[in-house]
C-alpha cells in the first residue's frame, strides 16, 4: 500500500552561495518600566484519539541548494543535504497487519537548465542517507547511491534515476510504540568537467510504502 508521497526541489548552480544575514535589534526593558507582575498557569488536557492511526510521511520544506565544492580538472562535484525527513505511526499495534513493514524510496528527475542546456541526467545525482533520531535497531538508512562518473563505485554507480531505497522499519508493529523517526542524505551532484554552466533545477519525489 502505498501511504505518502513528497516532491523536493533541488537547484544546483555553477556560482558559489549568497549568504543574506540579518541583524535584528531587541528592545530591553528597564527595572523602571515594571510596575506589577503576576503568573497566569495554562492547563490543557489531551484527550486519546479515537480514529484510527496512521502511517504518514513528512518532509521539512520543499526544496534544497547544491553548491560547488570539491570540484577537480574532470569532475564537476555539487553538494547539499536534503529536508528531514520524518515518518510517523500513530497506529494501535492491532491495527498493524501481522508481518507488514514500511520502507521509503527515492527517485529523480534529469536536472533541467534554465536557459535551454542539454539536461544534465539524474544518474549523476548521488546520496547517501543518514538517521537523524532512529534507533539504528529498529530502523535502518539506505545504501549509498554514488554518481556515473564514480567508476570505482560500481555497481552502486547509477544515481537516482530508479527509485533506490532511503530507510526502512523491518517489522512495523514492534516499532509503532516508538511513534516517530527523522531521516536526511547527504545529496552529490558530479558531472563531467564538460558540462554547460548556468542554473538547473531537479525534483527527488519520496514515497512511503507498506
Amino acid at each position: 500500500m502505498k501511504a505518502t508521497t513528497r516532491g523536493i526541489r533541488i537547484g544546483a548552480a555553477t556560482l558559489g552561495a549568497v549568504v543574506l544575514s540579518t541583524v535584528v535589534g531587541a528592545a530591553v526593558a528597564t527595572a523602571e518600566d515594571k510596575h506589577g507582575r503576576d503568573d497566569v498557569d495554562v492547563t490543557v488536557e489531551i484527550p486519546a484519539i479515537d480514529s484510527p492511526g496512521v502511517l504518514a510521511l513528512t518532509v521539512d520544506g520543499d526544496s534544497t541548494t547544491l553548491t560547488e565544492s570539491g570540484s577537480t580538472d574532470l569532475v564537476r562535484q555539487f553538494t547539499g543535504t536534503m529536508p528531514t525527513v520524518t515518518v510517523t505511526d500513530t497506529r494501535s499495534a492491532d491495527e498493524i497487519p501481522a508481518g507488514a513493514y514500511w520502507y521509503v524510496l527515492g527517485t529523480a528527475t534529469n536536472f533541467t537548465g534554465d536557459a535551454g542546456q542539454v539536461p544534465i541526467s539524474a544518474n549523476y545525482l548521488g546520496w547517501k542517507p543518514r538517521l537523524i533520531d532512529a534507533d539504528p535497531g529498529s530502523v535502518s538508512a539506505g545504501d549509498p547511491v554514488y554518481s556515473a562518473v564514480d567508476d570505482d563505485q560500481a555497481p552502486d554507480n547509477v544515481g537516482l534515476v530508479d527509485e533506490e531505497l532511503f530507510a526502512m522499519a523491518s517489522d512495523s508493529g514492534a516499532i509503532a510504540a516508538e511513534g516517530q523517526w527523522t531521516a536526511t542524505a547527504d545529496l552529490s551532484l558530479r558531472t563531467p568537467a564538460t558540462v554547460a554552466d548556468g542554473t538547473y533545477t531537479s525534483t527527488i519525489t519520496l514515497s512511503l510504502f507498506e
